[in-house]
């Protein structure tokens, strides 16, 4: 594992070496980029080789994820930056959280394939593949409601926030994709989480997700929005009618459902008057 991470970053060492060459007026930025992973490298070869006690590891590894996740804080603060494109940024961004979602209907197939050729098909297991598909575009439809590319244009610093905000967001896509590999383990009878706890393995991915795109909706355009506020509340909302429902003894079928219209209310409220909202918000950030 550690080798297949170093291989990568150690090709990034060397574009960041050719910048450093290639670029004077940035050559110290390029540099401080090139330094950061260096070291964190060095340490992840020592954790591999060195018979290390386990909680050394537990220790050195956060460690070492903090020096890499600390590089582009300190050079694009504190040392000049880069001259970084904020539309190409904006979609690579976005091509990342595709990706992300991708693995989610890969998950969805997979776990469901496995369900289909332990009990064959069912209303339920129908039921995972709509809730998989549901959800994927769903998210994807809310990640990409506000462009982010000509606020981050018009307001760079802005982008460290929204940057170091994606992890959440990846994470929390992943995170549902594991849901619902719960939920199938449910249907199938192997997991003894019950329907209450696949519920929630599903619906706190999804309302974290939903909490850091409202927020992160409201840094980039730095003001408040009531009518965003309200359709995030009806996010809230349905999610928590899931949960309900999964503890009153609900089927898993209808709890997930009720998760895959949650982000259903904020397409519908962005669609109808939302994107009204957002047009004024978006001319007020980048005048």
């Amino acid at each position: 594992m550690v080798a297949g991470y170093v291989v990568m970053r150690i090709a990034l060492v060397v574009q960041w070496c050719r910048v450093a060459v290639q670029d004077p007026a940035h050559r110290r930025a390029a540099a401080s980029y090139a330094g950061f992973v260096t070291v964190a490298q060095i340490g992840w070869v020592i954790i591999a080789f060195a018979d290390l006690p386990l909680a050394a590891v537990v220790l050195v590894g956060p460690l070492l994820f903090l020096i890499e996740l600390a590089a582009p804080y300190v050079v694009e603060t504190r040392l000049g930056g880069t001259p970084w494109h904020p539309h190409h940024i904006a979609e690579r961004y976005g091509l990342l959280t595709i990706i992300a979602l991708g693995e989610v209907l890969f998950g969805t197939v997979a776990s469901v394939t496995a369900l289909v050729s332990a009990q064959g098909w069912s209303v339920e297991a129908v039921i995972v593949v709509v809730a998989g598909i549901g959800l994927v575009f769903g998210l994807w439809w809310t990640y990409f409601i506000l462009p982010a590319g000509p606020i981050l244009a018009r307001h760079r610093r802005r982008a460290v926030v929204w940057g170091y905000s994606h992890i959440v967001i990846f994470a929390t896509i992943a995170a549902t994709g594991a849901g619902l590999h719960v939920a199938a383990f449910v249907i199938e009878g192997t997991a003894e989480i019950g329907t209450l706890g696949a519920t929630l393995a599903v619906a706190i991915p999804v309302l974290v997700f939903s909490i850091v795109l409202f927020l992160l909706y409201t840094y980039l355009v730095h003001q408040g929005d009531p009518f965003h506020l309200f359709l995030f509340a009806g996010t809230v909302l349905v999610l928590a009618a899931a949960v309900i429902v999964a503890a009153a003894g609900g089927s898993i079928g209808t709890c997930l459902i009720l998760i895959t219209l949650s982000p259903a209310v904020v397409v519908v409220g962005f669609e109808t008057i939302g994107h009204r909202h957002e047009a004024v918000a978006l001319a007020r950030a980048t005048e």
